[in-house]
């Protein structure tokens, strides 16, 4: 925290700017000393200069300086952010210079470690910048923005509160048992609060399903049999001709993935290779990935052929289909029917003709209500979304019942207490209040390079 470090914020390449950030105690003091203007250790704090990076007196390149002062920026040090001409070589050349007058390069995520370090952020939120340069999606940005402007935070801090109101009512009942004024605590009261926290804990798990929805998607596979459809399928929900149609069994021999945006929802889809017995090498390594995608995936559309008899090979499949969220899409019905759907749950099925545009927006539809995606128009979508905040808050219902039990056992209300506060000690590792620095540092190495 005590050296300057400087970094390329922008993406690397042809554009008309590129800005390079700079955070650290030297940072106005190394900028002057490569800027041809204003004197940037004089000028006002969050004001913009115009002038001329220099090495030596020659003129690498005009520039805008924007010059941030301790402690009102991000990382709450000087920041100075140089606003150049776009272009590799003028980018790295004015890096160079940074780097030559006593700057270090940061590290992946560091300006963002350092905001969380210095407590202008905290975990979640940092998580939230994260999700936000990644957002596909409108909805995703939205999520984004409210674990950023510390909504979900707030959601932590109200269960750690609820928690430490119960611990300082058994330490006063511990330390000053003989004030008559102060609420006792029971078996009684603490299983209420308990199993009001667990409530509160048990929907924001439920809500955070949303989340990972609307951040990470739905996988979704394609499965079915050779020519039954499924690469026209895909071609028909991406609207491109990304996978590869004949008339000719196994065809598509390794997965084709592209993605779909429905309402604001990602759909990662997967077209597998036809399921069926072959003697081929290469397709049998296709036909056994398509296998175990079915356990992989949050969603398989599982496709038969309307011109085509239901074979036990398909009634096979479709035992391990079942277990899953799937929709039987029966395909070709441009076709003579002789699919027989008495052996289907009616309750799943979409008919379909891939190449003929029919039935596509029914299965959107389906999909919609499976995951009940019009549900998902809420403004405020305050959910965790990151697989390490959601581990945490599962660990930390678990580790109530486990108190819940405790209490049941009559053991003293002060181990009742430790235990208590482990769970208050846990909520607080989802927001950074508690840490393990190798932890932190694993976390934003994944941030990109100048953020």
């Amino acid at each position: 925290m005590d050296d300057t470090i400087a970094a390329i914020s922008t993406s690397l390449g042809i554009g008309a700017i590129s800005i390079i950030r700079v955070s650290g105690s030297e940072s106005i003091k190394i900028v002057n000393k490569i800027f041809k203007g204003s004197n940037l250790e004089k000028v006002n704090s969050h004001t913009i200069n115009y002038g001329f990076i220099i090495e030596k007196e020659k003129i690498i390149d005009e520039v805008l300086v924007s010059v941030l002062k301790a402690p009102k920026t991000f990382t709450t040090q000087d920041i100075v952010e140089i606003n150049c001409h776009g272009g590799i070589s003028t980018t790295n050349k004015v890096l160079e210079l940074l780097l030559i007058n006593g700057c270090r390069i940061a590290e992946p995520g560091e300006f963002t470690k350092r905001a969380f370090l210095s407590g202008r952020i905290d975990l979640t939120e940092a998580e939230g910048i994260m999700d936000l340069i990644n957002a596909k999606t409108e909805k995703s940005r939205n999520l984004a923005i409210n674990q950023l402007s510390g909504k979900v935070s707030n959601l932590i801090k109200s269960l750690r509160q609820d928690l430490i109101e119960i611990i300082a009512n058994i330490e006063v009942n511990i330390d000053y048992p003989e004030y008559e004024d102060i609420e006792e605590v029971t078996i009684n009261m603490l299983n209420d609060k308990l199993s009001n926290l667990k409530e509160k804990i048990s929907t924001i798990l439920k809500e955070s399903n949303n989340g990972k929805l609307i951040k990470e998607g739905i996988k979704t596979s394609i499965i079915g049999r050779p020519n039954v459809g499924k690469s026209s399928l895909l071609n028909n929900l991406l609207e491109e001709n990304k996978a590869i149609v004949t008339d000719i069994e196994g065809t598509t021999r390794d997965t084709v993935e592209g993605t779909l945006n429905i309402d604001g929802i990602v759909l990662n889809i997967i077209d597998t290779a036809g399921i069926r017995k072959t003697d081929n090498i290469v397709e049998q390594i296709g036909v056994q990935k398509s296998l175990s995608l079915i356990n992989d995936s949050e969603l398989i559309l599982y496709v038969l052929n309307n011109n085509e008899y239901i074979a036990e090979e398909d009634l096979n499949i479709l035992k391990e289909v079942v277990k899953k969220n799937h929709i039987i899409v029966i395909n070709k019905i441009d076709l003579e029917k002789k699919v027989d759907e008495s052996l289907l749950d009616s309750n799943n099925i979409v008919y379909i003709s891939a190449t003929n545009d029919e039935g596509i927006v029914d299965l959107k539809n389906k999909i919609k209500e499976i995951f009940n995606l019009e549900q998902l128009e809420k403004e405020d979508m305050t959910y965790l979304t990151n697989a390490r905040s959601i581990a945490i808050l599962k660990q930390a219902n678990e580790k109530i019942k486990d108190v819940e039990e405790t209490i049941q056992n009559n053991l003293p209300i002060d181990i009742i207490e430790i235990d208590i506060k482990s769970i208050w000690n846990l909520l607080g590792e989802i927001i950074g209040e508690t840490y393990d620095d190798e932890l932190i540092d694993q976390l934003f190495s994944q941030f990109c390079l100048g953020k």
